[in-house]
Formats: C-alpha cells, sequence, structure tokens
C-alpha cells in the first residue's frame, strides 16, 4: 500500500491535476510535515546508536560517499557541466524517506532483525540531517564554476559619446532611439552569457564591472558627455552612481531605478534623471486596457496625464518627508466611511444665506 500512494504521488505530480492536488493538501501540509519530523525522530533508536556508534558512522560515511558518486556519475553522463554535478551529489546523497517505510516492511517480513533495521534506520536519519551541512561546506569551500569568455573583450580605450553600464533588456531598448540618430555608443557588462547573447545581434559589447574606477576610466567615462547606468541591481547602481559623479563630475548621469524608494536614493545621490523601470511601460499598460474598455483616447491621454502629474507631486512631498508623505495623493480601491450621526435632524439643513448656499452647492 505505501509504495502504491507513492508511486500514485510520483505519477499524479506530473498529471494536469496536481494544482487541484496542492490545493487540497496546502491547508494539511504543515501538519504532515510535522507529523514526519516527529515520527522520523522517534524511529531513531538512541541506545542503538550510543552501543553501535562506529557501525553506524561508518554506514552513514558509505553509505552518502556511494549514492554522491553514483549521482555524480549519472550527472556526468547526463551531459551536466561538472559543477551541477556536484551540487546534485550534495544534495541528494541523503537516504530517502521510503527507506522507512522499506524498513519497516522488511522488519515485518523477517527480512531483517530488529537490531539491524534500527542500524539502517539510524544511518538515514543522521544523513539526512548531515546534508545542510555538506551543502554548506560545498558553497565555501568549493569553486565557483567559470564561465568560458571565448570572444568576449575587456574594456579598452572606448570612446563613445554614451557609455552604457549594464546592457540587460532595458538598455537594450533605450539603445534603439540613440542609434536611430546615429549617437556613438559604449557598451560594458558583465554577464558573460549576456554579451554573446548580445554579439549574435551585432552589438558590440564588451566585459567590463562598473563599479572599478579603472574599469570606468578604461571605458571612456573620462571623455563621455552620458553615462547610463542600467544594471538590474539597486545596490550596485548606488555604488556606480557615487563613483561616476566623485570622479567623473562633467558627465550627465541617467540611471535605472528599482522602485520608488531607490528613485528617491539616486535624486538625493545627484543624478541628473532617474526612472522606475516600470513606471512607463505601466501607464502604457493602463492605457491600453482603458482603450479596450470603451475610453476614448483623448480621455486616456488626459487620465495618464493626471495619474503622471499626482505621481510626481507625491514624489516631491516623499522627498521632503519620507515615503510615507503624499498618501492622500494616491488612488485606492477602499472607500472612506461617512460619518453617521447619532440622532436623525427634524429638518434640512438650510444656509443663512447666498454666498452660503451657493459654496453648499459647490461642494
Amino acid at each position: 500500500m505505501a509504495m502504491g500512494a507513492f508511486l500514485a504521488g510520483v505519477l499524479l505530480s506530473d498529471s494536469v491535476f496536481r494544482h487541484q492536488l496542492e490545493a487540497d493538501v496546502e491547508p494539511f501540509r504543515g501538519i504532515l510535515l510535522a507529523l514526519f519530523f516527529l515520527s522520523v525522530g522517534m524511529s531513531l533508536n538512541v541506545t542503538t546508536v550510543l552501543t553501535e556508534w562506529q557501525l553506524i558512522a561508518a554506514g552513514v560515511v558509505a553509505f552518502m560517499l556511494v549514492k554522491a558518486f553514483g549521482i555524480y556519475a549519472i550527472a556526468r553522463l547526463s551531459g551536466a557541466p561538472q559543477h551541477e554535478a556536484i551540487n546534485r551529489s550534495a544534495l541528494f546523497a541523503q537516504g530517502g524517506e521510503f527507506a522507512f517505510v522499506l524498513y519497516a516492511a522488511a522488519l515485518t517480513g523477517g527480512v531483517m532483525d530488529a537490531r539491524i533495521a534500527a542500524i539502517m534506520t539510524a544511518i538515514v536519519i543522521i544523513s539526512m540531517a548531515l546534508t545542510p551541512l555538506v551543502v554548506l561546506l560545498l558553497h565555501r569551500f568549493a569553486r565557483p564554476p567559470e564561465v568560458s569568455r571565448d570572444g568576449v573583450e575587456d574594456a579598452r580605450d572606448l570612446e563613445g559619446r554614451v557609455l552604457f553600464i549594464g546592457f540587460g533588456r532595458f538598455a537594450q531598448v533605450v539603445s534603439q532611439s540613440l542609434l536611430a540618430r546615429g549617437v556613438d555608443i559604449s557598451l560594458i557588462e558583465t554577464d558573460v552569457e549576456m554579451i554573446q547573447a548580445a554579439g549574435n545581434f551585432g552589438f558590440k559589447v564588451y566585459y567590463g564591472d562598473g563599479a572599478r574606477l579603472d574599469v570606468l576610466r578604461a571605458s571612456g567615462a573620462g571623455t563621455a558627455e552620458a553615462i547610463l547606468v542600467c544594471v538590474d541591481k539597486p545596490e550596485t547602481t548606488d555604488r556606480i552612481v557615487a563613483l561616476v559623479k566623485s570622479e567623473f563630475p562633467h558627465a550627465k548621469i541617467f540611471a535605472r531605478a528599482f522602485d520608488r524608494g531607490h528613485s528617491m536614493r539616486l535624486v538625493q545621490a545627484g543624478v541628473d534623471y532617474q526612472l522606475r523601470e516600470l513606471f512607463e511601460s505601466s501607464l502604457t499598460f493602463s492605457g491600453a486596457v482603458l482603450r479596450e474598455l470603451g475610453f476614448s483616447d483623448m480621455e486616456i491621454a488626459e487620465t495618464i496625464e493626471d495619474v503622471r502629474e499626482r505621481d510626481a507631486e507625491r514624489f516631491e512631498l516623499q522627498l521632503a518627508g519620507g515615503i510615507e508623505a503624499g498618501r492622500a495623493l494616491m488612488r485606492n480601491n477602499t472607500v472612506t466611511p461617512q460619518p453617521t450621526p447619532f440622532t436623525k435632524p427634524r429638518r434640512e439643513a438650510q444656509a443663512l444665506n447666498e454666498e452660503a448656499a451657493e459654496a453648499i452647492g459647490d461642494d
């Protein structure tokens, strides 16, 4: 029955019913995990571990080494690179949960006695407990995989009018307008795969870390009129902006911002222009939605401009008063409850004069 349930679970996990099963099991997942680990702990015979510790220790080492070697060999035969095969070996070298079911069945069927079953169970449990330690040691001492840089040149003696630091999907779109007007650009990037992919589309991208001063000088930051910081990590952008602002004050700095808080930091750092990476695309997206809902192009343009102006006003308030400032300028989908009187007035309110009546009508 246990084997049947296991095989059924494996087959259903790759079927069209997997999402329904996940939704059905989700409320009980925490309880089931707790019961599983509780049962694992209860199945560990501490007395056997203390009396047979030498045999158990040797069994753990032999078990994990043999399984890791088997996983490594299969991964390499399947075409996986060496570092990936080693990672798989470290992650899956421990015993599996189904071993407890098999050992219990073997004990019931008389295949092994209670002592051997207790020793084998202890070996599996200890191997499972050692897996996080093995992974930590692997990450600490294993060398990171070396990325092939065939065909990738280091930045050296570049003289572009505009320097791009980072050439991902954001910078690729930005470059099109500049290239359309014949602006000479220089491109540096640290992602080798991105450099090679861009080369397939005719771009000459050089390898260089924009957070290093020597790389910026070799990339032509000293003569560039504008430096575009288009990396996707906010902390890296902050370091590059601070370095460029300090060492190349003549250049205009245009920076890609991750979110609103990052935009505030960039403005305070003194960039000439910053743009949240999803702001304009989100406005265009909402305009398309309004158009499909039947609104006219004039109404859409007025609405988007209103959103842009309110956002800019809120941003100015946030620069002065912090991220919580200007909340009243942001629309939301909640309705503010109106206060209701304890007792209903006997008659409707009347204005004292014509001016007051006009004011009430305007409200």
